[in-house]
């Protein structure tokens, strides 16, 4: 008898633009909405955007430390955000949610921009913390915009660890992570099926110079579908969109299969929800010929690979 697929609904709520002057209460609220659709289009998971209960504000420098600080998060789930675990766990819907967060060790306080992944029943079950900070550490008068996530994030501490969850492996990274290949490799050698991730991306005017307009969304579709079809996994990537605060932010949220296609994309610059049903099953056919990493990259003769996820790079027989 051949055994069903293992498809895992999934949504990607795309965010429009969260003022400065919004709350985290009435931010939460848009996040519920969006859940509860979510859970009405019988997804078993939805995906919120990087920094997802604030306007994105290393585009701002601040001078005093307690106007940066009340962007972080010092608990989650905390007074406001509480809600969202709570709603989950009565829908039986999973959620990854992107925020900044600040930890308070025997070094002082550090702050990381985070996502999470947390289970049907409203329990937290993963934690990234973003590696690859874009942007600049020093305050740039000229700038119309700054991006400051090198002065107001520590770099990320955890790796790229997946999850044994949703009946399948699933891995996390957050925005300029998706431009680099090893993030992608280093949970591919881990056998991942779906990544999820959630960006803050200017659709003008980038932290690193003059671009053409019309080059973000390319290298955003480029970087996600090649980290998906080279490493044989589902990649949801998350935006926060539209006219923020004056800046504009690149939207095209998507849902790309292993084979590197688009199967689902959003068409708006607001509170948008896309939705695909995503077979991980369909991720053996790549990890087994194409990207088998063991049998193609030879790593006991050359010392490429120290460690994969099984003989083949599939997903561990539990």
């Amino acid at each position: 008898m051949v055994e069903p697929n293992r498809v895992l609904t999934v949504g990607a709520a795309q965010l429009g633009p969260i003022a400065l002057s919004e709350t985290r209460a009435q931010v939460v609220n848009r996040l519920l909405h969006m859940m509860t659709r979510a859970h009405e289009r019988r997804c078993d998971l939805v995906v919120f955007p990087e920094l997802a209960l604030t306007s994105f504000f290393p585009r701002w420098h601040f001078d005093k430390a307690e106007d940066i600080d009340r962007f972080f998060e010092k608990s989650m789930p905390g007074p406001e955000t509480r809600l969202l675990f709570e709603r989950a766990a009565e829908l039986g819907i999973g959620f990854c949610l992107g925020f900044a967060e600040m930890v308070d060790d025997a070094d002082g306080a550090k702050r990381f921009n985070t996502s999470i992944l947390v289970d049907k029943t409203g329990v937290e079950i993963g934690r990234y913390r973003k590696v690859h900070l874009p942007g600049h550490a020093d305050y740039k008068p000229a700038r119309k915009w700054q991006h400051l996530e090198k002065a107001y994030f520590d770099v990320g501490d955890l790796g790229f660890p997946v999850w044994r969850a949703f009946d399948g492996i699933v891995g996390m990274c957050i925005c300029n992570d998706r431009r680099w290949p090893e993030t992608y490799r280093m949970m591919g050698l881990q056998g991942v099926e779906l990544i999820v991730l959630g960006y803050n991306t200017p659709a003008t005017e980038p932290p690193w110079g003059f671009e053409p307009t019309h080059l973000a969304a390319l290298h955003n579709n480029l970087s996600m579908q090649s980290g998906a079809y080279q490493n044989a996994t589902w990649v949801v990537g998350v935006a926060k969109a539209g006219r923020e605060e004056g800046c504009d932010m690149l939207g095209g949220s998507a849902i790309i299969a292993p084979t590197g296609e688009i199967v689902a994309q959003a068409r708006t610059l607001d509170d948008e929800l896309i939705v695909a049903d995503c077979d991980l099953d369909a991720c053996n056919h790549y990890k087994s010929t194409v990207f088998n990493f063991v049998e193609h990259r030879q790593p006991d003769k050359y010392g490429l690979i120290t460690e994969t996820a099984g003989s083949s790079g599939r997903r561990d027989q539990e």
